[in-house]
């Protein structure tokens, strides 16, 4: 019997974590009364074994038993390499 795994696909937004990265996914839902198209982000702590994902990648990440007390998720593969800047601190004269 084959099982299927939930898959979401998101937005790495931090990255501060060892071997865990917190990934933004956008829903569109559809108000039943307004019929106005809401956009509804949730977070996901996934499992980054290698530590390879950076801030801004789009990454597809799969369902998994529990890794830790937030951990359910586990990074799949990185679909694009994201273009955020990472800006260093400039000292102080």
């Amino acid at each position: 019997m084959e099982e299927r795994r939930k898959t979401r696909f998101g937005r790495v937004v931090n990255t501060r974590m060892d071997k865990t990265v917190v990934v933004a996914v956008d829903t569109p839902k559809r108000y039943p009364l307004y019929k106005k198209t809401i956009k509804r982000v949730v977070k996901y702590q996934a499992h980054d074994e290698k530590n390879a994902c950076r801030l801004g990648d789009v990454v597809r990440i799969v369902e998994t038993r529990p890794l830790s007390r937030h951990k359910r998720w586990r990074v799949a593969e990185i679909i694009t390499k994201g273009e955020v800047a990472e800006v260093q601190p400039q000292e102080i004269t």
